[in-house]
């Protein structure tokens, strides 16, 4: 059985399992017991996926507390797992009736507060990793930066981050901190390609810190999208997989994705034991550049330049 390796986000720092499961899905279509949830735990870290992306909204803000409950019957050790999540979006939610309409809030007082309540919806003392959800149009760097310190200093968090950050916002909070923003979590797959050419792989490489990756898969569209872009990459994947005889095409799109050389880290999204034991299936294949580049043709539905 395939079991996922490591990678250090940053050179000396905090490492994570080379794939992450993603607990966005956890309530979708379903409550799961707690039992349920240590047994997708188990399986999770069996396969090496030790790291466990989430975020104060994720279902409805319910979705960490769902996973602490699970997280509380499982025979594992805490030091064993890295629990990372995300704060910043505030959504006009009944479970948060302040907030009349959806906005950004990554103000020292509510990055606290945020984490003090995942702490305790997890049943954790601290949290392994921590990311700003979304760029805040009204983010005083100073201000985020010191909650930052403060949260580091208390032991609360071990290491801090962004997410879908531009290389200018990532540099302005970086520059505030004195120690390092060690990952930019953004979206990137084989239908959504413009990290390539808008900066933000090339700011990881030359920063060389390890960018996370949200929708891996497209969001699903790669399997159900009836586009011409999705039936040429579904083609392209398929092709590749059976020339090298290796996986299927959710395996390759993530092969795709961990053959670039900044350090990708996908968070994979599936709440299904079968699916991740094939995705992590990914990591024992090898594409050559002509293949990166047949896929790459495909979802751009055209030759590279």
């Amino acid at each position: 059985m395939t079991v996922s390796p490591r990678i250090e986000l940053v050179p000396g720092g905090l490492s994570l399992s080379r794939l992450v499961f993603g607990a966005w899905r956890l309530l979708d279509g379903q409550n799961p017991g707690a039992e349920e949830v240590a047994r997708l735990i188990d399986t999770s870290v069996d396969l090496g996926l030790t790291s466990f992306d989430h975020a104060d909204i994720y279902g409805g803000y319910a979705v960490e507390e769902a996973f602490g409950a699970g997280l509380a019957r499982w025979k594992g050790r805490r030091a064993g797992i890295e629990l990372i999540s995300k704060c910043g979006i505030m959504l006009a939610s009944s479970n948060r009736p302040q907030n009349r309409l959806k906005h950004y809030d990554t103000g020292a007082a509510h990055i606290e507060a945020s984490v003090e309540r995942s702490l305790n919806n997890l049943g954790t003392d601290y949290l392994d990793l921590l990311l700003i959800h979304r760029p805040d149009p009204l983010m005083d760097a100073d201000d985020t930066a010191r909650a930052f310190e403060r949260l580091v200093a208390a032991g609360k968090v071990r290491a801090v981050g962004v997410s879908n950050f531009t290389p200018d916002q990532f540099d302005l909070l970086a520059s505030r901190l004195p120690f390092p923003l060690v990952t930019n979590q953004i979206e990137h797959s084989v239908l959504e390609t413009s990290a390539l050419t808008d900066g933000r792989l090339d700011h990881a490489q030359r920063l060389r810190y390890a960018p996370m990756i949200w929708s891996p898969l497209g969001g699903g569209s790669l399997f159900t999208g009836e586009g011409a872009r999705e039936q040429r990459v579904r083609a392209a994947l398929k092709a590749v997989a059976e020339e090298i005889g290796a996986g299927d095409i959710s395996t390759m799109a993530i092969a795709w994705l961990l053959r670039h050389p900044a350090r990708l880290v996908p968070v994979l999204g599936t709440m299904k034991a079968a699916r991740l034991t094939g995705l992590v299936k990914a990591l024992d294949v090898r594409l050559d550049r002509q293949h990166w580049f047949a896929i790459l043709e495909a979802s751009e539905g055209r030759a590279v330049p």
